[in-house]
């Protein structure tokens, strides 16, 4: 899948391009923006389109926010390389100490700076800041001036799947611009195009898995999404011991462990639903009904608790496995 700086295409998401479209040619741009929505829906796609659209100067095209790939603009974004655009997102500034898992102030502070200079093409300067919400407080703090007292002709768009996570003070001076899940209808023949060689039911499989995402839906089919979802699907149903011992051999084999990871947030997500399908007294599976809702509750945290010692520490993935299915049986509790 592109990177979404080199992305030329935004797959649905209308309104929202719309409404970006119509701020920036109306010249009352907000100063600040919180692109919101599910991981993998097109957040950093639209925002780096956005970027492009400004910064070559709001162009007269079609289709929405539109920039030709062939354009300067367009290469010199694709290649981390344009002079009036600054990207921070987690590792920015960190060197050798470089974690995936937060934005740190040092980062966040080369924001005020960046907008401090004069646009080097005498236009728009715009940051885009990949997953806000792993500012940590340091770094959320170090941008609340930019947000309180802005720039002319400077934009900052936050990308946040979780924007709850972001101070209230930050989430109260951006627009806020929600991405919704893809429908099927879109979604299904997105995913044929890229994956011309999957079977139409496995691709179904896939859209529904994804939850209307197409990034996940590529990162499934990468990891035999559907075949591990079968996996999870046959371990809830009290499986044979040879069957568990089959998904515990064929989850180790996978030496890169995205199979492992892949098997347990199903398997974790499956109990989630079939515990609030039961609580809200629709159709739930029958195997729900073999212990109380909070043995469920208490059986989904233990799981993540295994799942992510298990790849911490590097511990044997079958053994861990094992154990998981082992706590499945309605003797365990």
């Amino acid at each position: 899948m592109l990177d979404p700086r080199a992305n030329p295409e935004l797959i649905g998401h209308e309104d929202a391009a719309a409404a970006l479209e119509r701020a920036a040619r109306a010249d009352r741009l907000h100063h600040a923006w919180l692109i919101a929505g599910p991981e993998g829906v097109g957040k950093a796609t639209l925002a780096y389109r956005f970027a492009r659209f400004l910064l070559a100067g709001r162009p007269d095209a079609t289709p929405l926010l539109h920039v030709p790939a062939e354009s300067s603009v367009f290469r010199r974004i694709a290649a981390a390389a344009h002079a009036d655009l600054l990207t921070i997102e987690a590792g920015t500034l960190q060197g050798d100490r470089k974690r995936s898992d937060v934005i740190n102030v040092d980062a966040a502070r080369l924001i005020p700076g960046f907008f401090a200079l004069t646009a080097a093409e005498g236009g728009w300067r715009v940051v885009v800041v990949d997953g806000a919400e792993l500012m940590n407080p340091a770094a959320a703090n170090a941008i609340l001036k930019v947000l309180e007292e802005p720039p002319p002709r400077a934009v900052l768009l936050l990308v946040s799947s979780t924007p709850g996570r972001l101070l209230p003070t930050i989430r109260s001076r951006t627009r806020r611009l929600d991405l919704h899940p893809l429908p099927d209808a879109t979604l299904h023949p997105i995913i044929a195009e890229w994956l011309p060689g999957m079977a139409e039911a496995e691709r179904h499989a896939l859209a529904r898995l994804s939850g209307g995402s197409l990034g996940r839906a590529l990162q499934l089919a990468e990891s035999g999404g559907p075949a591990v979802h079968a996996m999870v699907e046959d371990a809830l149903q009290a499986p044979t011991p040879v069957r568990v011992m089959q998904i515990a051999d064929r989850l180790a084999a996978d030496r890169n462990g995205a199979s492992f990871g892949l098997f347990f947030t199903l398997l974790r997500r499956g109990l989630a639903e079939a515990s609030a399908d039961a609580a809200r007294g629709t159709t739930a599976p029958g195997w729900v009904s073999a212990r109380p809702l909070a043995d469920w509750a208490g059986l989904w945290d233990r799981l993540g608790r295994l799942a992510e010692e298990t790849e911490r520490l590097n511990l044997d993935r079958k053994q861990a496995v094992l154990t998981g299915l082992s706590w499945l049986r309605p003797d365990s509790a």
